[in-house]
């Protein structure tokens, strides 16, 4: 690779209480400035955002602040990547602050290992001091919360993956596949790097390169997002086909057989007895893990980790559901109607 200009592309929208963070994080890494250059979307925030971006550009004349009228996390992407002079494009969350050698270490694999996308582990944080906050927290990084998504649960070594968090991406990349789906408002991440895949790439993650996540801090927002990833795997999984992990499709199935054989159990033995077993294999691993996180954390953080997990699970796999029927037998698509609304149209 020539000489490494990074790109740092920033989607956000009304994220007052974190971009200063996630600004000042990006500021303290030993990358050299003058071979970065930091572009924010802001999405026209309403809460002080962007005033926040523009202090912190006129002091830091490697950041610029970009609109996106569309104000969807794809359509900034996009934006960013057609303004950025980098020959490496690093995607990265408002929500998120990030280590001092995160931009370098990134870098570095990513030349180092001929990847097309290296990322790092994803840890979670809480949100705020409450036993709800907290146990949203572990829950997203626990493996009955998320399954064998590596970049949440760990890994040893270097590995090669489906997906990573905020990609490391050679700027090539984009001229050979195109760029981020804005149909989807959720998932354009797994539907990018999925279509990577296909075209032969390769994604790396690197365990020793870490970012934090501030995770959201209430049950409504946990399931909103979780719901969210569920309605939109759905439209990924018509785009590109069912080659995506095993893991997006297991909360839709334990939700549709656990409603079905729920549903029919009145009229057959056989779907009692399959409606009982469901939720035994269910309830049982909760508690477990339930009692386990009340040893080690308290009661209240125990209790609102099972609710957290009833959240995760039934919200992705509701969502999954619902983005099945609309999006493979109702044919429906996703239309931005101004700057405002994402609505659904067939």
């Amino acid at each position: 690779m020539s000489a490494i200009i990074v790109s740092v592309i920033i989607p956000c929208r009304n994220e007052v209480g974190w971009i200063r963070k996630c600004l000042e994080s990006v500021a303290a890494n030993d990358f050299p400035k003058d071979q970065l250059e930091t572009l924010v979307l802001d999405g026209m925030s309403d809460d002080g955002t962007s005033a926040i971006v523009a202090e912190f550009a006129a002091a830091h004349p490697w950041v610029r602040l970009l609109e996106n009228p569309r104000q969807t996390a794809p359509a900034a992407l996009n934006i960013g990547i057609a303004a950025a002079r980098g020959n490496v494009i690093m995607r990265m969350d408002a929500h998120n602050e990030y280590p001092p050698d995160y931009i370098s270490k990134l870098t570095h694999w990513l030349e180092k290992s001929g990847a097309d996308n290296v990322g790092g582990l994803w840890v979670t944080l809480p949100s705020g001091d409450t036993a709800m906050a907290k146990a949203i927290a572990l829950g997203c990084s626990h493996p009955f919360g998320v399954g064998n998504a590596k970049y949440r649960v760990g890994a040893v070594e270097p590995c090669e993956v489906d997906t990573v968090p905020f990609g490391c991406y050679r700027r090539d990349v984009f001229d050979r596949i195109g760029l981020f789906d804005e149909e989807l408002v959720r998932n354009q991440d797994n539907e990018f790097n999925q279509r990577l895949r296909n075209a032969g790439g390769t994604i790396l993650l690197i365990p020793e390169v870490v970012s934090y996540y501030h995770a959201r801090g209430t049950l409504g927002k946990l399931w909103r997002m979780y719901y969210q990833y569920g309605y939109f795997n759905a439209l990924v999984v018509r785009k590109i086909g069912s080659r995506i992990n095993i893991r997006h499709w297991i909360p839709s199935l334990f939700v549709l057989a656990l409603a079905v054989s729920g549903v029919l159990s009145p009229w057959y033995a056989c779907m009692a007895w399959l409606f009982a077993a469901i939720t035994a294999a269910y309830v049982i691993p909760l508690a477990v893990v339930s009692v386990v996180t009340m040893i080690r954390h308290g009661i209240p953080v125990g209790l609102s980790l099972a609710l957290a997990f009833i959240a995760i699970h039934f919200g992705k796999g509701i969502g999954f559901l619902k983005g099945g029927l609309d999006f493979w037998i109702l044919r429906k698509r996703i239309a931005t109607s101004d700057a405002t609304e994402v609505r659904i149209t067939r």
